[in-house]
């Protein structure tokens, strides 16, 4: 009998091995990352995974003196340290950052995703607890450090955007907006928050960015979908995978853009006044697929998901009932390509950056790194250059600008996550696994001897 159960167990082996090198797991990327930046990305044909390639770099935080590596003619230094998972920052006008320390909630789902999802999220770095707080850093002396650190706000449910209008500071929490009175200068508010309006909670992609329109009048939202491509029906998905426009005085709100799966940053490109956002695209189609993006949003756009991605290419993996060819001619195309699954989180323009002219009409973008490629991508913060119309140029490819988040084993030392810039126009970094948040600014110069 033990014998016939030892032979049954090796026969499963060999079938389950079989079948794992019939799917050619784990997917291996056949193209330079560079391929599917830009513009006009390579977009080859899917390779559809049934054991997912699973490649998150596994979190060790910040060793010794070790630190990120700024491009050249700039530098890094820590502005903040000892935080509790710092996910988003928010300059307030009088110069005070607010930082967002926030994780997922935990995810309690059964089964084998609900397994692997919570492995996922704890060697990435985000099995712990969030503090659901807001802390102030202040940087009353302007030596690039914040002296002052105070707790700004509790009582929040994985909060990340923030976004003052007139008296009212919103805040992005995981299933609603709510907002807090703000008067200038002060560090901390007792103040319970006071709800805005709902949003939908649970599942994948919990976190809600927020930006304050220029008129002032209204907010916008991002709402990433709760699965990857709508595996639980589209009933699961109502006001998800959108950016929605919220109407403060009314407490209401409408879907102002759809079909981004999970939209993260946004800002006002300087030039043009148009709203911009950086998407995460799907997974497992293979490490060539999709191209995480950036693009300009235009109230009534639909970007195709869960049906299309990158402008009309179906997704094989959606049932024939499904399907919804209507759409595929209308699907907008994005404007340019971050690579597929960095994880293009954050999003800054230039604006009053002052980082020299190579970073003076552009967009920078923290991708917080990939889980579903090998070899893994992202972990890095990146600069898209502009041309002088408000688009990204028609042959350009992301710039470098603040690496070495891995280690030299591939572990993430740290994480970025949002960008902003601070008053001197240097540049503010979220570091999630690495608990600080960066500053990037220019080099000084020697002077002439």
């Amino acid at each position: 009998m033990r014998r016939h159960i030892t032979i049954v167990a090796v026969l499963f082996v060999v079938a389950v091995a079989a079948v794992v090198a019939y799917l050619g797991w784990p997917d291996t990327a056949r193209l330079p990352i560079a391929a599917v930046e830009g513009g006009h990305p390579r977009i080859t044909a899917p390779r559809e995974q049934t054991i997912p390639t699973v490649g998150v770099a596994r979190a060790i935080g910040w060793q010794g003196s070790a630190k990120p590596v700024a491009a050249p003619g700039l530098t890094v230094a820590a502005f903040a340290t000892g935080l509790d998972h710092p996910r988003w920052l928010y300059r307030l006008p009088n110069g005070d950052v607010l930082a967002a320390e926030s994780n997922s909630p935990r995810r309690d789902g059964g089964g084998i995703a609900g397994l692997v999802m919570r492995w996922l999220m704890d060697r990435g770095g985000a099995g712990s607890p969030s503090a659901d707080r807001i802390t102030l850093l202040r940087d009353a002396n302007g030596d690039g450090v914040a002296e002052t650190r105070t707790t700004f706000l509790t009582g929040l449910h994985s909060p990340c955007g923030m976004a003052l209008i007139g008296k009212w500071l919103y805040i992005g929490d995981t299933d609603a907006v709510v907002r807090v009175p703000y008067a200038a200068g002060e560090t901390h508010v007792e103040t319970r928050p006071e709800l805005v309006v709902k949003l939908a909670g649970g599942g994948n992609h919990w976190a809600r960015n927020l930006l304050a329109a220029p008129d002032g009048r209204t907010l916008f939202v991002t709402v990433g979908s709760s699965t990857n491509i709508a595996e639980n029906g589209m009933d699961a998905e109502r006001y998800r995978a959108n950016i929605l426009q919220v109407f403060p005085d009314a407490k209401t709100f409408r879907i102002y853009a759809a079909g981004l799966r999970n939209p993260n940053g946004m800002a006002f490109e300087p030039h043009s006044g148009n709203l911009w956002t950086v998407v995460n695209e799907r997974d497992m189609l293979g490490s060539d697929l999709a191209p995480d993006y950036l693009t300009q949003v235009e109230f009534g756009d639909h970007f195709g998901w869960p049906w299309y991605y990158w402008g009309g290419y179906p997704d094989p993996r959606i049932p024939e009932a499904d399907r919804n060819p209507a759409l595929q001619q209308y699907a907008k195309r994005p404007d340019f390509a971050m690579g597929p699954h960095v994880a293009a989180l954050g999003l800054a323009f230039a604006g009053d950056a002052k980082l020299g002219g190579a970073y003076a009409n552009g967009a920078f973008v923290g991708e917080h790194g990939s889980w579903n490629r090998k070899p893994v991508s992202g972990y890095k913060v990146v600069y898209v250059p502009f041309a002088g119309v408000g688009f990204p140029a028609s042959s350009v490819k992301p710039v470098d600008v603040l690496t070495g988040f891995l280690d030299a084993d591939g572990r993430a030392q740290g994480r970025p996550v949002g960008v902003i810039t601070d008053r001197s126009g240097a540049l503010l970094v979220a570091d999630d696994v690495g608990d600080r948040v960066w500053r990037v600014s220019a080099a000084a110069r020697l002077s002439a001897r």
